[in-house]
């Protein structure tokens, strides 16, 4: 059994529509969805739509660590989708990304594969990955980086954080 923690994000098209879709198209595997954040754009390619963002927790007794990322792909093609080499940190209609990954004795997964390294390389430096995590685990401790809430406080993550706003009309909450 392993459980995940992945990062949802989307700036193109009906921004919403994506990240609900991709809850759904994990279905069951969902325990927890954070609130909606949007997020100004991050890294060096800033001419762009702001993002809507959001974390799921999803756990499957059947997926291993690699298993998580297929299904991330798979939703991230659902969307349309189409990576750019060239525009690493360009607008997507929807980004998956798997943060953290925990085994059956709840330990975490560690990987330095590059299709899939694990805790993910970048989670650290990135508010809009962060801040909602802690709507849905609020103890979250990022392997090899320490507290979630301890990482926000950096000056780097601060102003980031700052600078998302809440979007409470929109949830991600799996009907009962």
């Amino acid at each position: 059994m392993t459980r995940a923690i992945l990062s949802l994000g989307s700036n193109l098209g009906d921004r919403a529509g994506h990240l609900r879709r991709a809850v759904d198209l994990l279905g069951d595997r969902v325990l927890l969805a954070s609130g909606v954040y949007e997020t100004p754009p991050w890294g060096d390619d800033r001419a762009q739509p702001a993002y809507l963002n959001a974390v799921v927790m999803v756990l499957d007794p059947d997926i291993e660590p690699a298993g998580w990322l297929e299904l991330a792909r798979a939703c991230e093609k659902d969307a349309g989708r189409v990576r750019d080499p060239d525009r690493r940190f360009g607008p997507r209609p929807l980004d998956v990304d798997v943060i953290e990954v925990y085994g059956p004795d709840d330990t975490p997964v560690t990987s330095d594969d590059p299709e899939l390294t694990l805790p993910h390389p970048r989670a650290h430096l990135r508010a809009f990955v962060l801040k909602p995590w802690l709507d849905i685990q609020p103890y979250a401790q990022l392997t090899g980086h320490g507290w979630v809430t301890d990482l926000l406080t950096r000056p780097e993550l601060a102003a980031d954080a700052a600078a998302m706003s809440p979007c409470s009309g929109l949830s991600l909450q799996l009907d009962p």
